[in-house]
């Protein structure tokens, strides 16, 4: 667990202290790991936990380490849970009934199982344990704890998602599932003042983790070294992974029937991983002419205007459309529109401002954004049978793109000279 000798990573952005106050959170699998740092995040946030942990010695522990760190004793309670079992989970509900003012505001999903080896020879008994934990736990502790939330018109109820890889059938299939209960749960709430999303913590090295990774990246190949050096750069501590949790559910309602990761949350709430600060290489470049800056700048303004006004047509939909259409548009571009608007806007203030090192080391990935807008002209080419206006629609998907590639191509150099750019202000 996390030592407490220094302010806890969730204190260093712009989050409120006690911001939670007056909430109660169950927290699923908290008696380590990234669990137990959502737990600590979210009581420094205000909220008291409920730590729902399978383990005894861990889950008791875990709790006497926030009450400690946290006190006065009483901001987070151990109650033992098998979320697999509904036996289990009506009794975490009926204790949580009777204390702490009755009622549960937020339910954080993270107790998971992670279960390794290829599919054709993964023993079907692992499958079950992996739907019991992964699956079956987060239905059951929807059906524990909504109908209290849609009654209050008010709650969070937070899935953990994963990205799926190879060798861990059991786990990612189970996880892609959860991500896809937020997503219908998200549709079936919309509106009623309960948010739902699922969150993914990247990739981090917990107990879980641990004790799959020999097996796991024997079966790529690699020592545990070479496996975790595959995605270093991707990687967040525990606590970090935890405070994206806590985060994400402090603004629950900008996450609402979204997919995100960690890392989005800490950059939102505006919490600087310390990771970030070292080893990381910093690019440098020369200013260019101011000329280019607003040039630069005006064609950043115009593939943001271009994805806010797709956005804001998205929500005009149909919800199965607007949900198809979104859930694509992430999968493809890599992050929520949401956050794509925000790192535009970000990198159009850097630009404006005349930074161009900070627009540089901003690392927007574009090339993303730009692999969507190719996407999205296949799908325009084979849904239009009318030839002139498949015409005009994919001159127009890839006019879009253009844009994003032209945007791109000034920040690695390759759209020199720069006094032959279009004015795009």
């Amino acid at each position: 667990m996390t030592s407490c000798t220094s302010p806890p990573l969730i204190s260093t952005g712009n989050l409120k202290q006690g911001c939670l106050s007056g909430q109660v959170a169950v927290v699923t699998g908290a008696g380590r790991g990234i669990g137990f740092e959502a737990a600590r995040a979210l009581v420094w946030l205000g909220a008291r936990v409920a730590i729902a942990e399978i383990n005894p010695l861990t889950g008791k522990s875990a709790a006497d380490s926030i009450n400690s760190e946290f006190g006065p004793p009483g901001k987070a309670c151990f109650i033992r849970t098998d979320v697999g079992n509904a036996r289990d989970v009506r009794r975490l509900a009926k204790k949580l009934a009777g204390t702490w003012g009755g009622r549960v505001d937020i339910v954080l999903n993270n107790a998971t199982l992670a279960l390794v080896g290829p599919i054709h020879d993964t023993p079907i008994r692992d499958w079950d344990l992996s739907y019991r934990v992964n699956m079956r736990g987060p239905v059951l502790l929807a059906q524990a704890f909504l109908p209290g939330m849609l009654a209050r018109h008010s709650g969070t109820f937070v899935c953990v998602s994963s990205t799926p890889g190879p060798f861990m059938g059991p786990y990612e299939t189970m996880k892609s599932a959860q991500a896809e209960l937020a997503n219908i749960a998200a549709g079936e709430t919309e509106n009623s003042g309960v948010h739902i999303f699922a969150i993914g913590p990247g990739i981090v090295r917990t107990p879980a983790l641990a004790d799959a990774m020999p097996k796991l990246a024997k079966l790529y190949g690699k020592t545990v070294d070479e496996f975790f050096a595959m995605s270093a750069a991707h990687e967040l501590s525990p606590e970090a992974a935890g405070a994206g949790f806590a985060a994400a559910i402090a603004l629950a309602p900008r996450f609402h029937g979204q997919v995100l990761g960690s890392k989005q949350a800490l950059h939102i709430a505006g919490i600087d991983l310390p990771e970030n600060k070292k080893g990381q290489s910093v690019v440098t470049s020369p200013p260019p002419a101011p000329e280019f800056m607003e040039q630069a700048a005006g064609l950043c303004r115009e593939v943001r205007a271009t994805l806010e006004e797709q956005s804001q047509g998205w929500q005009e939909r149909s919800m199965f459309e607007r949900q198809w259409v979104v859930r694509d548009f992430r999968k493809e571009a890599g992050m929520p529109a949401e956050q794509w608007l925000e790192a535009l806007a970000r990198l159009q203030d850097l630009l404006s401002g005349g930074d161009w090192q900070g627009a540089i080391n901003l690392r927007v990935p574009l090339q993303q954004l730009a692999h969507y807008y190719q996407h999205l002209a296949k799908l325009a080419e084979g849904y239009e049978k009318d030839p002139e206006t498949r015409r005009k629609n994919m001159e127009i998907v890839l006019n879009w793109e253009k844009s994003v590639l032209l945007l791109e191509a000034l920040f690695n150099g390759t759209a020199k000279p720069w006094n032959n750019l279009p004015d795009h202000s």
